[in-house]
């Protein structure tokens, strides 16, 4: 009779314990279910929706960017340059920076494809400007008084670089995103430092004007770039 008793207890349990496992994994089943309903609205978002956004958020990239190197070009005229008043070199030009210029027609008429790599190579001749002129202020051995002044200068600069690396792989994506052949360059061409030699007969005023030029052309740049990526935005339709 206790023996009955027990196996008919094992049998209640056993049921109990089935009905629970069913109930659990009817509610895992429902959990999957609904988080694959909410990927798929996700993944099935118009494609024009997701591609207007990260148009979008690389203008406000290149926007902040911008800002930041503002701060660094007031920064470097105070530290380099001194005086502005008696500043005779602003309108000078580097030949091998990307162009500012602009045919409204033709900037217009552009595909998006030479739009996006063209912007590309434009940001890496200014990272590779700003990694020559980063190393060379790292290398200048200034009087100790000077010194102090002049150590936050390579660091700003390569917080624009990290900002300019962050846009190339955003642009590099698009490129990606309409040909699949597109490989983003391993490694960047960066420009030698000049020899000692090089360094001694230049002098250090041309030098430093030099590193002014980049920093407000590159600010220059950014708002052409932006524009760029407002037009991409626009052309982008729901």
């Amino acid at each position: 009779m206790g023996q009955l008793c027990f196996l008919q207890l094992q049998q209640v349990i056993l049921e109990s314990s089935c009905k629970l496992c069913s109930l659990k994994m009817t509610v895992w089943w429902q959990a999957l279910i609904l988080l694959s309903c909410v990927l798929n609205c996700v993944d099935s978002a118009p494609a024009p929706v997701l591609q207007r956004t990260k148009y979008k958020n690389s203008f406000r990239l290149t926007r902040s960017t911008r800002t930041h190197v503002q701060e660094v070009l007031r920064k470097y005229e105070e530290q380099q340059l001194g005086n502005m008043e008696n500043f005779v070199g602003r309108s000078r030009q580097l030949k091998d920076l990307p162009s500012l210029s602009t045919d409204f027609s033709g900037w217009l008429q552009l595909t998006d494809w030479d739009r996006l790599h063209g912007a590309f190579w434009d940001m890496q001749a200014f990272w590779d400007k700003l990694e020559w002129k980063r190393k060379q202020l790292e290398e200048e051995k200034e009087q100790m008084v000077m010194q102090a002044t002049q150590t936050t200068l390579p660091q700003s600069i390569k917080y624009i670089q990290l900002d300019l690396r962050d846009l190339m792989n955003q642009v590099s994506s698009q490129l990606r995103r309409m040909k699949s052949s597109w490989k983003k360059p391993v490694s960047a061409t960066v420009l030698q430092t000049p020899s000692n030699s090089a360094s001694s007969s230049k002098k250090l005023w041309d030098s430093r004007v030099e590193g002014y030029i980049i920093l407000r052309h590159l600010d220059l740049y950014l708002t052409k770039l932006a524009r760029d990526f407002l037009l991409l935005a626009s052309k982008t339709h729901s």
